[in-house]
């Protein structure tokens, strides 16, 4: 049986469904072996459907996708689902295992519950350089763990950060975050295989960006205080 990333990068696309309310083209689809004895739903965002943006360079979203993936597999958090690049029906781009979740249960929600796990996104966010950090973005599966999604938008090397995420702002990081970007600058600084792959992702602007926002985490030891007039998203969902 094939697990999830087999069929994320080779599986057979059998079904694709526009999402509704997307910025740029969005499919659910369905993914399938040829023996069709697995089955997994993801989300599949082609290059082809990207709107072109002004500060953003064309036809890069789906790749910041999957780079936001793999800094989020080598930190150990937040959990983004898996991530790969592959063809699809409207060609290359992003395909994202799906997470089966009820879409009106969103930030604004779990913070009032003060739900365990949120500041490692907050966290996240200003290391990536999260530009859409919609209250939405923040999911929760069935079994009641959180997941983020939708980082098209991250890793300009600008200072681009939009967030709802307000309550973090200033805060102290957690210690035990401390060795894992530490561990990241490490990375970044050499020539290792997480640096080999994100030179073909995003320019070497965006990874010494990266780097030196990482450096200032550690040094700092807070989240930054961000203007409210500037930073925040919209829509905030």
């Amino acid at each position: 049986m094939l697990s999830n990333t087999q069929l994320l990068k080779s599986g057979q696309i059998v079904k694709h469904e526009l999402l509704p309310g997307c910025s740029n083209a969005a499919f659910l689809i369905d993914i399938i072996t040829d023996t069709q004895n697995n089955h997994i739903k993801a989300v599949y965002k082609p290059k082809s459907g990207e709107k072109p943006l002004w500060d953003f360079a064309h036809g890069t979203l789906y790749k910041r996708e999957y780079a936001a993936f793999l800094i989020s597999n080598h930190l150990g958090w937040p959990t983004i689902p898996e991530t790969v690049i592959r063809e699809g029906p409207y060609g290359i781009g992003s395909v994202q295992l799906y997470i089966d979740h009820n879409p009106r249960i969103t930030y604004f929600d779990l913070k009032n519950k003060d739900f365990n796990g949120l500041k490692e996104l907050a966290l996240f966010d200003v290391l990536v350089n999260n530009a859409d950090r919609k209250a939405g973005h923040c999911i929760l599966d069935k079994n009641k763990k959180l997941w983020s999604i939708d980082h098209g938008l991250c890793f300009h090397s600008n200072f681009k950060i939009r967030t709802v995420m307000l309550e973090f702002w200033g805060t102290e990081i957690d210690t035990n975050f401390i060795p894992k970007l530490k561990s990241l600058s490490q990375e970044l600084s050499t020539d290792s295989d997480l640096r080999y792959n994100l030179n073909s992702l995003i320019s070497e602007d965006e990874i010494v960006s990266m780097l030196s926002r990482i450096n200032g985490l550690i040094s700092e030891g807070i989240i930054p205080i961000l203007n409210p007039h500037h930073n925040i998203p919209w829509p905030l969902i």
